[in-house]
């Protein structure tokens, strides 16, 4: 029997669905349109150290109400000194972002404290640099559980607190060039798949979670002088590789990185969603 018919025959009328509850993220007319995250509170993985930190530093020079760093270990010197320098806006809860418990547990956690969340930046991450013949599975399994399983679990843990507290917020991602084409100087087919995947995540959440004025990107970094990639400018044929490949011929202080990210985290990126930014001076070497 048709769905629409009754047992004499008879058609019933179509049943009708409510359409879902859309929060717009249509800005107000009195809108500030300055690039601005005033009243914020951001949660920013891996920020004690790197490019984390780096971004922490901006989203707090763009006046954001509370940078919250997510990490696995304790913070060193230079996150004291950003702390001591904005008393009371920056401050650091132990997470395992590998692990959706923990992660849900500091989300909580951010809201119990500073009342809301408006913000997270999926930045955590890892990368190894080696051939591909010689990757063995477990060495896979603590890219991919880093790099996009704790991506998807801060990302998720979010959207859900943005739901429940009716908060148009943002995630953004920490992508990578390597999402695009093979890093040249030091290759990691694994590290390269991870960043893929989280590029794409990006554009899927984005569609999905779009319904509830949520709004998903990613950035893609290309060399970034951190504790991990410190050495690549000491390689003996750098300014070769440079004069050969081209563009800026240095590495990013991750501070540089830090505009894309506010932006994105901003309302004044509030019809922004579903993209890459590539933020790779030196993209010729890739």
């Amino acid at each position: 029997m048709s769905p629409s018919a009754t047992q004499n025959g008879e058609s019933a009328p179509a049943q009708t669905h409510p359409n879902p509850v859309y929060l717009s993220t249509e800005p107000s007319e009195d809108f500030d349109w300055k690039v601005s995250l005033k009243g914020k509170v951001i949660a920013i993985t891996g920020a004690n150290r790197g490019i984390g930190l780096g971004l922490a530093t901006v989203c707090l020079a763009n006046d954001a109400k509370e940078v919250v760093s997510l990490d696995l270990f304790e913070p060193g010197e230079e996150f004291a000194a950003l702390q001591k320098a904005n008393p009371g806006r920056l401050s650091y809860l132990n997470c395992d972002v590998t692990n959706e418990e923990s992660v849900i547990k500091v989300v909580d956690q951010i809201v119990a404290q500073a009342g809301r969340i408006d913000g997270m930046i999926a930045n955590a991450g890892m990368t190894k640099h080696q051939p591909a013949l010689n990757f063995d599975r477990p060495q896979l399994e603590q890219l991919f559980n880093l790099n996009v399983f704790g991506a998807y679990f801060c990302a998720k843990a979010a959207a859900n607190k943005f739901i429940e507290l009716g908060i148009k917020g943002s995630v953004v991602f920490t992508a990578s060039m390597t999402s695009y084409r093979p890093n040249r100087a030091a290759p990691s087919a694994p590290y390269g798949g991870t960043k893929a995947a989280v590029r794409n995540m990006a554009h899927t959440l984005a569609m999905e979670w779009s319904k509830h004025g949520i709004r998903v990107n990613s950035i893609s970094p290309g060399f970034v002088r951190t504790q991990m990639t410190y050495y690549v400018e000491k390689s003996p044929d750098w300014n070769l590789k440079m004069q050969y490949y081209g563009g800026m011929p240095r590495l990013a202080d991750p501070k540089e990185l830090g505009g894309a990210y506010v932006y994105l985290l901003s309302d004044s990126a509030s019809y922004t969603t579903g993209i890459d930014i590539p933020i790779a001076g030196i993209v010729g070497a890739w």
